[in-house]
């Protein structure tokens, strides 16, 4: 088997089991506290998936250089990208979490483009962009009675901004990535991303449920460690070392839909023709933004051969 065929198993993988993650999240923060929760399960996860990539190889590089740069990443896709999901769906129903996070490629698509001077926007990027702010219209058009809840609104918020710095980390942990050790690397991500977790929990969380052992607590948070965070999460680095990020950040297309059926099936959270077309909305502006910037870039790839030739 190639190790492109593989990253596509990885791929396929994230597809289904980060679309489950947003139920199993919903249940347990509801019962305990949201950043000590994604603490306990990153550094837990951080631990093992560092053993396992220094079983794999021992070639690593602990200079001050690469954990500076694993401690940012970290930072911006666990610290903020998951803990603040973590946080929102406390007072956001699990399937609109996955819609509004399925927004990420198109979020990792504007940041190139933004820090790039060579990429511009195309009719198809923008045309994709209005259809998944659109998408996003229709979610709220689907729960109006909810906009007046000041928690609610601030759950999206925050869910909001874990999208934007989930994509923002993609884009820079797929820049410069230190390729030595992909695995041992996505071990310090996490484990440094859990430490920031822990810091700031006591600003955030209010302690009054602290009973980890609750079946409603400790079930989910041991499928968050082994298949949310230890399997998934070095899979996805693994993907991002072989695939472009366009196509690693495909798995998004999935995930809503996953989550969605979850939620309406296990939590009776509403499903409505509002949650179908903001679906359908989303992901096609995704796949419309995706397109548009393949072949923008194509054509930057092409006018600058043709002006060096």
């Amino acid at each position: 088997m190639t190790k492109t065929t593989k990253a596509y198993l990885a791929l396929i993988f994230l597809c289904i089991v980060w679309g489950t993650t947003y139920l199993a999240l919903r249940i347990a923060v509801v019962a305990f506290p949201a950043f000590l929760l994604a603490a306990i399960r990153q550094l837990v996860s951080g631990i093992i998936i560092l053993g396992i990539g220094y079983r794999l190889s021992r070639q690593v590089d602990v200079s001050f250089r690469n954990l500076r740069h694993q401690a940012l990443v970290g930072f911006l896709l666990i610290t903020m990208g998951n803990g603040l999901v973590s946080w929102g769906e406390k007072y956001v129903p699990s399937g609109v979490a996955a819609l509004i996070c399925s927004l990420m490629p198109i979020c990792a698509v504007v940041i190139n483009l933004l820090i790039s001077k060579n990429e511009r926007i195309n009719a198809t990027i923008l045309i994709g962009m209005l259809l998944g702010i659109g998408g996003v219209g229709l979610i709220f058009k689907d729960d109006v009675a909810a906009l007046s809840d000041t928690r609610y609104m601030t759950g999206m918020l925050a869910i909001f901004m874990a999208t934007a710095s989930w994509a923002l980390g993609s884009v820079l942990s797929k820049k410069k990535i230190h390729s030595a050790n992909p695995i041992f690397n996505a071990g310090l991500q996490v484990l440094l991303g859990g430490l920031f977790l822990l810091v700031m929990s006591p600003f955030i969380d209010h302690y009054d449920q602290l009973n980890i052992f609750d079946h409603q607590v400790l079930f989910p948070l041991l499928y968050l460690i082994i298949f949310g965070s230890v399997i998934a999460y070095t899979a996805y680095m693994f993907a991002l070392t072989v695939l472009p990020v366009g196509i690693v950040t495909l798995y998004a297309y999935v995930n809503p839909l996953v989550a969605v059926v979850l939620g309406y099936l296990w939590l009776q959270e509403r499903l409505t023709v509002y949650t179908l077309l903001a679906f359908g909305a989303i992901v096609t502006g995704v796949y419309l933004v995706n397109y548009g910037y393949r072949r923008q870039q194509r054509k930057t790839v092409l006018s600058t051969n043709a002006d060096a030739g």
